[in-house]
């Protein structure tokens, strides 16, 4: 699905942080999580990651919509993601879903992944969230690993990338 005309992909910069934001909160507070979604902690934790590959984010007339963080796995990640991997974590605003975001932030941060070297994408998603689980099945992710109240999905970076092209 192509992305609508009044919306852009960039890779975010500060500044970028309180629509960001706005955006998460509104995801957290859909899972019930208790998880930070403040400004700063979007500056830290996504924008000046320091193991950030990039971070997307779709913008619109009033603001940002949607993001996408690539981050590179180190070892000992919280996520237990193999070292030299990538991370992805996706968020996009409830009412804004279906019009195509996901998939360019991912085309954004698939170009970034194979600039960057990475060959494999980890997420790591709620076991209980479908929504998700169905979105990155749809960009070609596919599950891989048992794990606790989660599901591990991964992709090649490379085959991906020959469907892009």
């Amino acid at each position: 699905m192509p992305l609508a005309d009044h919306l852009t992909i960039r890779s975010a910069r500060p500044g970028d942080e309180t629509g960001m934001s706005m955006v998460l909160t509104e995801v957290l507070t859909d899972w019930n999580s208790t998880r930070p979604g403040d400004p700063a902690h979007v500056l830290a934790a996504y924008i000046g990651h320091p193991d950030r590959v990039d971070c997307a984010v779709c913008e619109g007339p009033d603001g940002a919509v949607g993001f996408q963080s690539l981050r590179l796995a180190l070892p000992g990640n919280v996520y237990e993601v193999e070292p030299g991997w990538g991370i992805i974590g996706t968020y996009v605003r409830l009412d804004m879903g279906r019009q195509g975001i996901g998939q360019a932030l991912f085309a954004h941060n698939l170009r970034a992944a194979q600039a960057a070297g990475l060959s494999w994408i980890e997420a790591t998603i709620g076991a209980d969230n479908l929504r998700a689980q169905a979105y990155y099945d749809a960009m070609g992710f596919q599950t891989y690993r048992p794990d606790d109240g989660a599901v591990r999905k991964r992709c090649a970076v490379s085959r991906l990338m020959e469907n892009l092209i």
